[in-house]
Parts: C-alpha cells; sequence; structure tokens
C-alpha cells in the first residue's frame, strides 16, 4: 500500500515546497553556504575539504536542507553531483542573498569601525578658517570613506540638534558653556568690520573703534555671541558712547547682503574675510587685539557615533599638543 505523506492542519502536504516556504527562514545559513560550495566543486568530498568540514557531515547537512525544502538539489552520482533543475534556480537565488548578506555585514562592520558613515557640523557665526580647514582636510585624510556634512544656522537650532543627536558638533563664535554639553575653546579671532563697498570707510585700510560711532550695527537674532555684542558695547561704553544696533532675523548671506545695499554695517570674525562678498569690504580696527574672540566647539558627551569620537579624538589631540597646532 501506497504511504499517505503526512498533513498540516490546513491541509497542505508537509514535504512540498509550498507548504515549507513560508518558515524558510527556519533554514540555517550554513546549509545554504555549504549548498552553494557543493555546487561550486560538484563533489561532496571536494566541497568539505574546501569548507574544513567532514564529507559525512556536510552529506548530512545537505540531505536536510533538501528534506526541509521539499526539493531535490543535486542528483548523487558515483563519481560527484550534478545540480538539478530546480537546485541551480534555488542556489543562483541563494548565491544573490548571500552575496547582499556579506555587502551587508561588512558594510555595518565599517560603520561600527568608523571606516564608513557621516560627521555632521555646525556653524553658528563660524566660517571655515585656516584652522578649521586644516582639522577637517587632515580628518578626511584619514577617513576618506567619511561623509563629511557641514550647515550653518542659529545657535538655538544648533545646540537642539545637538541633545537631538542630528549635530555631532558645533563650533560657535564666543565662549560657550552649555550645562548638558561638553565644550572646548580652540583659537582665537580678530573681529573685523563688514562695510558697504561703496561707504567712505571703506577708502581707508584700518579703522577704529571710534570710527564706528554713527553707524548703524545689524546683527542676526541668535547669529551673534552674547560675548561679541557686548564687546561692541562695552568699547563704546568706554568712549561715553551708545551703538546703534539693529537685529535682523535672517542668515548670514542675507545680513552681508543688507550690508552690502547700505543698511549698515556688521562685526565678523576675521575668517569671514577669506570669501569675497560682491559690494562688502572688509576693514581691520587698529585698536582691537587679534586674539578678541574665541572659536569655541561644543558636543554632546552622549553622542556615540563613531566618526564622531574619531573627529573629536583628533580635535583634542592636536589641542594637548599645543595650541598653535589649531590656531589659525
Amino acid at each position: 500500500m501506497r504511504r499517505r505523506q503526512p498533513r498540516h492542519h490546513d491541509g497542505q502536504v508537509e514535504g512540498s515546497i509550498h507548504a515549507r516556504s513560508p518558515l524558510g527562514y527556519r533554514i540555517p545559513l550554513v546549509a545554504l553556504m555549504q549548498a552553494a560550495a557543493v555546487a561550486e566543486h560538484l563533489n561532496f568530498r571536494h566541497a568539505a575539504a574546501a569548507l574544513g568540514v567532514s564529507q559525512s557531515g556536510l552529506s548530512q547537512r545537505i540531505k536536510q536542507l533538501e528534506e526541509d525544502l521539499g526539493v531535490l538539489l543535486f542528483e548523487r552520482r558515483h563519481r560527484g553531483v550534478t545540480v538539478t533543475e530546480a537546485g541551480e534556480r534555488f542556489l543562483r537565488d541563494v548565491a544573490v542573498g548571500i552575496g547582499q548578506l556579506d555587502h551587508a555585514v561588512k558594510m555595518a562592520g565599517m560603520v561600527a569601525g568608523g571606516e564608513l558613515g557621516r560627521l555632521r557640523i555646525g556653524l553658528v557665526g563660524v566660517l571655515i578658517s585656516h584652522a578649521l580647514a586644516d582639522l577637517l582636510a587632515r580628518f578626511r585624510d584619514s577617513y576618506p570613506r567619511i561623509a563629511v556634512e557641514i550647515t550653518d544656522g542659529q545657535r538655538g537650532d544648533m545646540l537642539r540638534q545637538i541633545r537631538e543627536g542630528k549635530l555631532d558638533i558645533a563650533f560657535v563664535i564666543g565662549a560657550a558653556i552649555v550645562p548638558d554639553c561638553h565644550s572646548r575653546q580652540l583659537w582665537m579671532e580678530q573681529l573685523v568690520a563688514a562695510l558697504p563697498a561703496h561707504h567712505d570707510l571703506a577708502k581707508e585700510q584700518e579703522l577704529d573703534w571710534v570710527d564706528l560711532a554713527s553707524e548703524t550695527f545689524l546683527v542676526r537674532h541668535d547669529g551673534m555671541e552674547p560675548q561679541v555684542l557686548d564687546r561692541v558695547l562695552h568699547r563704546f561704553s568706554e568712549r561715553g558712547l551708545q551703538p546703534d544696533i539693529h537685529r535682523f532675523n535672517v542668515g548670514r548671506d542675507t545680513l552681508m547682503r543688507l550690508v552690502a545695499e547700505g543698511y549698515g554695517i556688521a562685526l565678523v570674525p576675521e575668517s569671514a574675510t577669506a570669501i569675497a562678498i560682491p559690494r562688502v569690504e572688509f576693514r581691520n580696527l587698529d585698536d582691537e587685539p587679534p586674539d578678541s574672540i574665541p572659536v569655541t566647539a561644543i558636543w554632546s558627551p552622549f553622542n556615540r557615533n563613531v566618526p564622531h569620537r574619531n573627529f573629536l579624538d583628533m580635535m583634542l589631540r592636536r589641542c594637548r599638543n599645543g595650541a598653535a597646532s589649531i590656531r589659525n
């Protein structure tokens, strides 16, 4: 009498591929990789030797795989094996999956090791000075597969993104103490005056604070550190003067456009002079010391992004090796 095949409660034949395919996730990955090796060598003994396993163990695992699938993958012959048509189709798709998995494992390992990923930097009133450009260049040379993303914006927004893990580190003008973040003063910059090109003061090579007494100062909301604004007020107070300050809720580029259009003048870090802005001239203040305003880095102690940690280690190591190594 013909033996009746066992059935599941849903009526499907247990040994059929249709019944087993939803359970494919239960098939060991090692079985698929060993089946691929058998298909490559067309010989159990040679495949076992290449894999470093016993021939009997390999043969048993392939047999179990065929039973789990309900599909004959190989036809056993005296001198080796051949791949069945169903086995050829199955193993071709498996090879694609194994390749994708291998790629995923390698990429995950590179991200975990800091070889791949991204570093997100925010600038608040800071341009890419020689010091920052040199630091970034060294980092990119050491980690060429790390994408460096740089944005500028307002201090409050940058600090929020740091806390939320959307930004790795921010460079701000002025001293900064943020209770739930770490900070480090890196280098000093001099304040310079940004003037409309048609302004009479633009004809002078250097200016004094007293030359700016009658000028309107344009300031971005939250764009200039309080320390910078306090310095302006202090300089004018020393001379018995009261500055005229207008605040705008605009970005740095728009502020420079307002300067170009003659709405007033602005004070910017010296690094800003490295970029030519149409119809805007920059002038040093002769009575302003060259190290008047610090540039500070701010980051979250809870940030576990590996490229961030590598960049931070590089930055702090250069600071420990001497202030000159990270100055302009």
